[in-house]
């Protein structure tokens, strides 16, 4: 028998009154442009831990071979995790069951009428059986606030590009 996967000790609460950012896990992935020299094309991404090691494909739409992961994909399986996270936190809460939540992130790549550039639009649908509409979207409104990933779509968020 395997042992259950723990629940995150995290909390729901705006609790922290710090003067700066307060990093609680960090991670670095590191994409290489294979073949092509091209990351989006024929990329290799890994994290530093070892964990996540994949080829990194362009999708056919975009004139690839679609035989591997895009960096969309993964926008999307890291919104909709982390989103479906602050749910299922706020939902024990509420002594819901968040076992029935889904989250399906829907990420369009294209082109920003403003100024020509590219630009990604998210789309979150969350289904969740069996809890009553007004309850439900006053917890999506909740976890919103509390979804990093959320929080960075809203407000953007703070990047450093430098050459190493």
């Amino acid at each position: 028998m395997t042992e259950p996967i723990p629940l995150p000790a995290l909390s729901t609460e705006k609790d922290f009154d710090g003067d700066a950012f307060s990093p609680i896990y960090t991670t670095t992935v590191t994409v290489q442009g294979g073949e092509a020299a091209h990351g989006r094309a024929s990329g290799r991404a890994r994290s530093d831990d070892g964990v996540l090691d994949l080829d990194l494909r362009m999708p056919s739409e975009l004139g690839g071979d679609g035989r591997g992961t895009n960096p969309e994909q993964l926008f999307a399986a890291g919104f909709a995790a982390c989103f479906h996270g602050a749910l299922s936190l706020l939902a024990r809460q509420e002594e819901l069951d968040p076992t029935v939540i889904s989250v399906a992130a829907t990420v369009a790549f294209g082109r920003d009428p403003g100024d020509g550039g590219y630009l990604l639009c998210v789309n979150l649908a969350v289904r969740w059986p069996g809890v009553e509409p007004e309850v439900a979207a006053a917890l999506l409104e909740q976890a919103e606030s509390l979804c990093p990933y959320a929080r960075m779509a809203g407000k953007g968020t703070p990047t450093t590009i430098t050459l190493a």
